[in-house]
């Protein structure tokens, strides 16, 4: 248990982020002594070399760009694709949970085409799109899609009927219970399902750089499994990982300072 009295020479923000530190420092070194010392070695290249390449991959290209274009490339494919999963999906979902009749009609269609990957969807993608970014945006809208509708609909379904009752009985009409009621209640859970859904298509853009593509983080990594370079597979492993867990920071940290009514009313 983190100790936040007084009496703690750190606050309890500096014991995370010390405790992260040694984390990622002990998993660096278990890693870089198992690819030294062990039969891992054939498969699995040291932290250092692999962190080293990761350095060197911001000024050496890889193919035609660097490691920072790769990584800008991917950033607008997962933008562009979860804008729109983020309007249809918390549409959906709002619909769904606030409105029986969209529940009835489209519920079982979604939940049809939710457990579906985003990368059985690759050769229809390519079928329907060609070898278009549009191909690319349409596998990440996937794999942020549901998450965003589950969330958004959990939200919309979970509000207090209470409160819908009383706002009845005070006079309010369908259009203000559903902007001062429904849609401030599921706000937090949209923001779970943002957070999630952002981490996912970045996740996806793999699958999605995969149809056909000359650049992205997902492209380094399919580069380097069809040249057998073990170490530009981990580079661009590492690349999605960094990325990934700043997009999910970021997600948060907004999640925290738009919500704050949300956490204060729950303290």
């Amino acid at each position: 248990m983190i100790d936040t009295t007084s009496n703690s020479r750190f606050s309890s923000k500096q014991l995370i982020a010390i405790y992260t530190v040694i984390s990622l420092l002990s998993l660096l070194v278990v890693w870089e002594l198992a690819a030294r010392f062990t039969g891992a070695s054939m498969f699995l290249p040291p932290a250092s070399q692999v962190l080293m390449a990761f350095i060197r991959s911001f000024t050496e290209p890889i193919g035609k760009q660097t490691m920072l274009v790769h990584i800008g490339v991917s950033l607008y494919r997962v933008a562009v694709a979860f804008f729109f999963a983020t309007v249809v999906g918390i549409s959906l979902g709002i619909a769904m949970g606030y409105s029986r009749l969209a529940e009835a009609i489209f519920k079982p269609i979604f939940e049809f085409i939710r457990p579906i990957p985003p990368l059985a969807w690759i050769p229809l993608s390519i079928l329907w799109f060609g070898l278009s970014d549009v191909g690319k945006f349409f596998i990440i809208f996937l794999g942020c899609f549901s998450f965003i509708t589950v969330n958004t609909y959990d939200g919309a379904k979970n509000v207090d009927p209470e409160l819908i009752g009383a706002a009845r009985m005070l006079g309010a009409n369908e259009r203000q219970i559903f902007f001062r009621i429904v849609l401030p209640s599921a706000v937090p859970y949209i923001f779970a399902g943002l957070q999630i859904a952002v981490t996912a298509g970045w996740s996806a853009v793999v699958g999605a750089e995969m149809i056909q593509s000359n650049e992205g983080v997902g492209w380094v990594i399919v580069r380097g499994m069809n040249t057998g370079n073990t170490v530009q597979i981990m580079v661009g492993i590492m690349a999605i990982g960094i990325v990934g867990f700043i997009l999910a920071n970021l997600t948060s940290a907004l999640e925290r300072r738009l919500c704050a009514w949300n956490e204060q009313k729950g303290m």
